[in-house]
């Protein structure tokens, strides 16, 4: 096992660990963590985060959300990022905290989970395969985004 990975734990947030997301390393999040959004993130009971923590620094994450909707059987699983220093990217820490949001989920009765990746995002879609996610038959997906 590597060495480094030994060391870096893995941990589920809720209400109240907003102090975790105080220290983080460069290259996880996109920009730098609000408290005050971070307060509101983790105090939703459908919003979900696990991080990866190194020496009190958080190193990597995975955000999710969990949903209902009225013509669903069990709510779904919304994976909306994931993020790890480049320091430590090829360790297996995003598949351990896929693993963890993926069981939260279950936990959750989730019945479906989803993510979407860009095709050219080579990373993403080999952690998505070996964490047991499979593509989706219709090749056409398309994203769009809207400024509010």
């Amino acid at each position: 096992m590597n060495t480094m990975q030994s060391t870096v734990e893995i941990k589920l947030l809720g209400a109240g660990d907003e102090a975790i997301l105080q220290s983080v390393a460069t290259e996880v999040f996109d920009d730098p963590i609000h408290p005050n959004a971070a307060a509101e993130f983790l105090s939703d009971p459908r919003h979900h985060i696990a991080v990866a923590v190194e020496k009190n620094f958080v190193i990597g994450f995975v955000s999710a959300v969990h949903y209902l909707h009225p013509d669903k059987p069990s709510p779904e699983w919304w994976i909306n990022e994931v993020g790890v220093a480049e320091s430590h990217r090829g360790q297996g820490i995003a598949r351990r905290l896929m693993k963890v949001v993926l069981d939260e989920a279950q936990q959750q009765g989730c019945g479906e989970a989803w993510v979407l990746t860009h095709r050219s995002n080579v990373a993403a879609m080999r952690l998505y395969a070996s964490s047991g996610g499979s593509e989706a038959e219709d090749a056409d997906i398309v994203m769009f985004e809207f400024n509010l």
